[in-house]
């Protein structure tokens, strides 16, 4: 491995600036060039509410794996919690209740009830606060990352280390011929570049609105959510359409999200709506992180997260630093 490695991250989002970083902290000598065509607000990544509640589907290729994950993750953020700049970083703390009328398994979740401080079931008192008709619930102790404020952190850090944030669209590996190891954290972009036919788009829509009576994070049926985040914004959601690519706003999808939010909270029909926002989630079965050898370029994948990219961002990061590491001082030549 020679002194000072060239190392390019495609990608600017939560994946991306987080594994950039992160290899910054292993090795300081490195040249690290992040590429991507999207930055900060233009990514899907921006769009998203960041709350720490992985889905029970969300899965790497074992349990294990998974677990481990999600843990480094959740290590990740309380570390930065106890940070002075935990709010210029657009990390808090939240509570959150999820509500059913028909379904008490949808109120577990065996992915996070070992590992937040609180998760227990709802009070007779506490489930009023679902809507009419509402029969299980639990609350949980869990926390928010606001990627309109975490992008830039990560990215002046990077910079500050003498890192570069490029923009650009690699469309094959061997545009990237002399690097000496390429991160891929190209999100959906990973489809197409790799061939990877397991990863589908997964639509999402959320409307942003001013609310700052809003304090606890809530979920229900139907893929209903309301989240707080910072400066009293809320977002209110949601959608989930598979294989769909279509980025435009759609006013029936808003009004459905609308009208289930409010049977949660009426008074949000009275909140001011800031914006409404589309994006595409990059989901895949098993998440990717594992290197390849690809001809002749050392290669680790990070992509496929779906709708759990920010909050498992830093777990999945982790892992693949440390197999770029590895395969950067390996000397291997084959394929893999």
């Amino acid at each position: 491995m020679r002194d000072q490695p060239n190392i390019a991250v495609i990608g600017a989002g939560v994946i991306g600036t987080t594994v950039a970083k992160l290899f910054q902290d292993q090795l300081r000598n490195a040249n690290i060039t992040v590429i991507a065509d999207k930055y900060s607000a233009d990514t899907t990544s921006d769009i998203a509410a960041g709350i720490f509640r992985p889905g029970t589907s969300f899965k790497g290729p074992t349990m294990e794996i998974t677990k481990k994950w999600l843990k480094d993750s959740w290590q990740f953020w309380q570390d930065i919690l106890k940070t002075p700049d935990a709010e210029q970083m657009g990390v808090m703390p939240l509570g959150s209740y999820i509500f059913s009328k028909e379904n008490y398994h949808v109120t577990r979740n065996h992915l996070m009830e070992d590992l937040v401080p609180i998760y227990r079931p709802a009070t007779k008192e506490e489930l009023k606060m679902g809507p009419e008709g509402t029969k299980f619930g639990s609350y949980f102790s869990t926390l928010k990352v606001e990627c309109e404020r975490y992008l830039p952190w990560m990215g002046k850090i990077i910079v500050e280390r003498g890192g570069k944030m490029t923009r650009g669209k690699v469309d094959s590996f061997a545009s990237l011929s002399n690097y000496d190891l390429v991160f891929n954290c190209a999100g959906l972009g990973a489809r197409h570049l790799c061939n990877d036919h397991d990863l589908v788009p997964i639509r999402g829509q959320v409307i942003k609105v001013k609310a700052p009576w809003v304090k606890y994070a809530l979920y229900g049926d139907y893929d209903t959510y309301i989240i707080p985040g910072l400066n009293g914004v809320v977002t209110l959601g949601g959608v989930r359409g598979y294989d769909s690519y279509n980025l435009n706003y759609c006013k029936y999808d808003a009004a459905a999200i609308l009208e289930r939010c409010c049977e949660f909270l009426p008074n949000l029909k009275n909140a001011e709506v800031i914006a409404h926002r589309v994006g595409l989630r990059p989901h895949r079965l098993p998440v990717r992180v594992e290197p390849e050898l690809i001809d002749g370029l050392k290669v680790v994948h990070c992509y496929g997260h779906g709708g759990y990219g920010v909050m498992t961002a830093p777990g999945t990061a982790i892992n693949a630093v440390e197999l770029g590491v590895n395969f950067l001082r390996s000397n291997v030549k084959n394929k893999l």
